[in-house]
């Protein structure tokens, strides 16, 4: 039953017993379960299908909705040399031992591989730099679709510093960076365009800005991290909040620490 007002996209499906809420649009591509019902007083959500959508379209939801994700500003040489710098947010860490991080860079409209994928399989090793906020605009620069000849630390202006036991350079102000050495990749849907190749590294360096490490630990407010949000949004790792883990009491007593 769809109640007064409400629209329904060409190409969706709403299902026999289904109710839309009024003044709810159901979106291109998008299907409510068969028997799904939207109880008064709960917000209306909408169904997506990925195969049923354009992969920009998937994407667009993914994006979306996984956020702030970390930024890997991974570096790398050619097999002839030339530096490769490039930033990609489908990024994360893996375990601590070994301490091994992971960051998937897609495959291009045509299907080919990108320029960091190239020489990370061509040579086995890369560099994660961590952006902080005085390199944004820098990372995004770097970011650019340009030729494999073409440095990207040249071209975005950037100081290069020596790595310790891999090739790859880092970048110098960079708060963090990941020496890594490759474990493995994990190619995921082929060689289609948008297709999937997920980069396992283990880490063999660590490098922390001296004014960043303290106590023990990387201090957020001198590093200043930032992440990616949906679009052309980023996000500030200023606005924070803590919250403790809880606790097990010998009697299975959850609870929050004192």
């Amino acid at each position: 039953m769809t109640a007064p007002g409400t629209m329904t996209a060409p190409g969706t499906m709403t299902a026999p017993g289904t109710m839309t809420a009024p003044g709810a649009m159901t979106a291109p591509g998008a299907m409510t379960a068969p028997g799904a019902m939207t109880a008064p007083g709960i917000a209306a959500t909408l169904e997506f299908d990925p195969a049923a959508l354009a992969p920009r379209e998937a994407y667009r939801l993914l994006i979306g909705g996984i956020l702030p994700r970390p930024i890997a500003w991974v570096s790398t040489v050619a097999p002839d040399g030339t530096r490769n710098l490039a930033p990609f947010s489908f990024f994360t860490i893996v375990c601590e031992s070994p301490p091994t991080i992971c960051f998937a860079p897609s495959r291009t409209a045509d299907g080919h591989k990108k320029d960091t994928l190239a020489n990370v399989e061509a040579t086995g090793e890369f560099v994660v730099n961590v952006v902080g906020e005085a390199q944004v605009e820098a990372m995004s620069h770097s970011s650019a679709t340009v030729a494999a000849t073409v440095d990207e630390f040249a071209l975005a202006g950037l100081e290069a510093t020596p790595s310790s036991v891999v090739r790859p350079p880092r970048v110098a102000g960079a708060p963090v960076a990941y020496e890594c050495r490759l474990a493995q990749v994990v190619h995921v849907g082929g060689d289609r365009p948008g297709a999937g190749c997920l980069v396992l590294g283990t880490v063999v360096r660590v490098h922390v800005a001296a004014d960043a490490w303290r106590d023990g630990r990387i201090d957020t407010d001198v590093a200043r991290q930032v992440g990616r949000g949906g679009g052309d949004d980023y996000v500030r790792t200023r606005d924070r909040f803590a919250l403790r883990r809880p606790v097990v009491d010998p009697d299975g007593t959850v609870r929050l620490p004192a």
